[in-house]
C-alpha cells in the first residue's frame, strides 16, 4: 500500500507540473508575445489583427481539444495510451513556435497561431483525460487544486521575459518551449494503471448532465472573460483623478495577487473536498463567494472595495474551476470517451473569452460598469445553482 501511495503522489506531482508547463506554453505567448508581434507587423491595424487572432484562435482551440481528446480515446480503445499524443503535440508545438518566429506578415502569423492552438490542445486534451484515467477519485480534488499552479507560473515567466528587453523573439520562444518540454516530460515517463470506473448508468441522462456541468462552468468564467480585459477601465470609472500610469501599475499589482493567492486556497479546498468525499458544497460555496465579490465591485464605488471584490471573485472562481474539473469526471457518461467529453467541457473555457467582451460592450460604459457587474454576479450565482441537481456519488 505505501508503494502504491508513493506512485500516486509521483503521478500527482508529474500531472500538476505538466499542466503548469502547458500553461507556460500558451499564456505568455498569447498575453504578451503575440500582441507585441502583431504590433510590429500590423502597426495601426494591430487591434483588428489581434481580434482576428483571438477569435479564430479560440474557435480552433475549442475544436482541436475535442478532436485530440477523441483521438486519444481511440488510442486507448486500441490498447495504447494517451501519452503518444502528448509527445506528438510537443513536437508540433516546437514547429509552431518556429513558424511564429519566421512569420513576417500578419496573415502568415495568424496561420501560425492556428497551428499553435492545435498543437497546444494536442498536449492538453489527452493530459486532462489522464486525470480521469489514472488519478483515483479520492485524490482528484487535490489534483484539481494543483491546476492553479499554472497561471502564477506562467505569470512569472512573462515577467522574466519582460525584464530583459534585449532578448530576441526567437530566444523568448525558445525559452518558453524549453520550459514547457521540461515540465511535461515527467508525465510521459510516470504512469499508473487505469483506476476502476463505474459502468455508464443508462437511466442518468448523461448527455444532459454533461452539458449542464459545462454551462455552470461557463457562467462562472464569464466574469473573468470580461474583467481580465477591462479591469483597468473599471477602476478608471471609480478612482477619479489618479494618473493613468499610477493606476495601471496598481492594477498590474492587483492582477499579480489574483494569480498567486488562488493557488494555496484551491489546493486546500481540493484536499478538503477529497477528505469530505463531497465536492458540491465547496463548488456552490465558491460560486456564492464569487458572486459577493462581483456585487462588492458593483455596489461600492470605492477602489479598495473594488480591489477586495475582484480578488474575492478571482480566488473563489479559481476554487470553483479547480474542483469542477474533479467533479466533472464523475459525470462523464462513458469511460471510453473521456477525452472527447472533457473536450466538450473545455468549450466552457474558451467561449467566455468571446462572450465576456460582448457583454462588456453591450452593458458597460467608460464611466459605469454597474449593470455589467450585476449581470455577471447573477450569472455566476446561476452557475453555482446549476451544480445542485448534478450531485452524484462523491459529488
Amino acid at each position: 500500500m505505501p508503494r502504491a501511495l508513493h506512485a500516486n503522489h509521483r503521478l500527482l506531482a508529474a500531472f500538476s507540473l505538466a499542466h503548469a508547463g502547458a500553461v507556460i506554453g500558451y499564456l505568455p505567448f498569447l498575453s504578451l508575445l503575440l500582441p507585441l508581434k502583431i504590433d510590429r507587423l500590423a502597426g495601426e491595424a494591430r487591434i483588428g489583427w489581434l481580434t482576428v487572432a483571438v477569435v479564430m484562435g479560440a474557435a480552433t482551440a475549442s475544436g482541436a481539444n475535442i478532436l485530440f481528446g477523441w483521438l486519444s480515446d481511440r488510442s486507448v480503445a486500441r490498447g495504447g495510451g494517451r501519452r503518444g499524443w502528448i509527445a506528438g503535440g510537443l513536437v508540433a508545438l516546437l514547429l509552431s513556435y518556429a513558424a511564429i518566429a519566421l512569420s513576417a506578415r500578419p496573415a502568415v502569423l495568424i496561420a501560425a497561431v492556428l497551428a499553435f492552438q492545435c498543437a497546444v490542445n494536442a498536449v492538453l486534451a489527452p493530459m486532462m483525460a489522464i486525470m480521469a484515467d489514472e488519478i483515483p477519485d479520492e485524490q482528484r480534488g487535490l489534483a484539481g487544486g494543483l491546476l492553479a499552479i499554472g497561471p502564477p507560473a506562467a505569470g512569472a515567466v512573462s515577467a522574466f521575459l519582460v525584464a530583459d528587453a534585449g532578448r530576441s523573439e526567437a530566444a523568448q520562444l525558445a525559452l518558453i518551449a524549453g520550459l514547457t518540454i521540461a515540465a511535461v516530460l515527467p508525465l510521459l515517463l510516470v504512469r499508473r494503471p487505469p483506476v476502476s470506473a463505474a459502468p455508464p448508468q443508462p437511466t442518468a441522462a448523461p448527455a444532459h448532465r454533461l452539458w449542464v456541468a459545462s454551462i455552470a462552468r461557463l457562467l462562472v468564467q464569464l466574469a473573468g472573460g470580461a474583467l481580465s480585459l477591462y479591469l483597468l477601465y473599471y477602476f478608471q470609472s471609480i478612482v477619479g483623478s489618479v494618473p493613468r500610469p499610477t493606476l495601471a501599475a496598481r492594477v498590474g499589482t492587483l492582477l499579480t495577487i489574483s494569480y498567486i493567492l488562488p493557488l494555496p486556497v484551491a489546493v486546500l479546498a481540493g484536499r478538503l473536498s477529497d477528505q469530505a468525499a463531497r465536492r458540491t458544497p465547496f463548488l456552490v460555496g465558491a460560486a456564492v463567494a464569487a458572486t459577493f465579490g462581483l456585487l462588492a465591485m458593483a455596489v461600492v464605488a470605492h477602489p479598495v472595495a473594488g480591489a477586495i471584490g475582484f480578488v474575492t471573485y478571482s480566488v473563489a472562481a479559481a476554487v470553483f474551476l479547480a474542483l469542477h474539473q474533479a467533479f466533472a469526471v464523475r459525470l462523464l457518461p462513458d469511460p471510453r470517451h473521456r477525452g472527447r467529453d472533457l473536450g466538450l467541457i473545455n468549450l466552457s473555457n474558451t467561449v467566455p473569452s468571446l462572450l465576456g467582451p460582448l457583454l462588456t460592450w453591450a452593458l458597460a460604459t467608460p464611466g459605469n460598469f454597474t449593470t455589467l457587474l450585476l449581470v455577471l454576479a447573477a450569472l455566476t450565482l446561476a452557475g453555482g445553482a446549476l451544480i445542485l441537481p448534478l450531485r452524484s456519488g462523491r459529488g
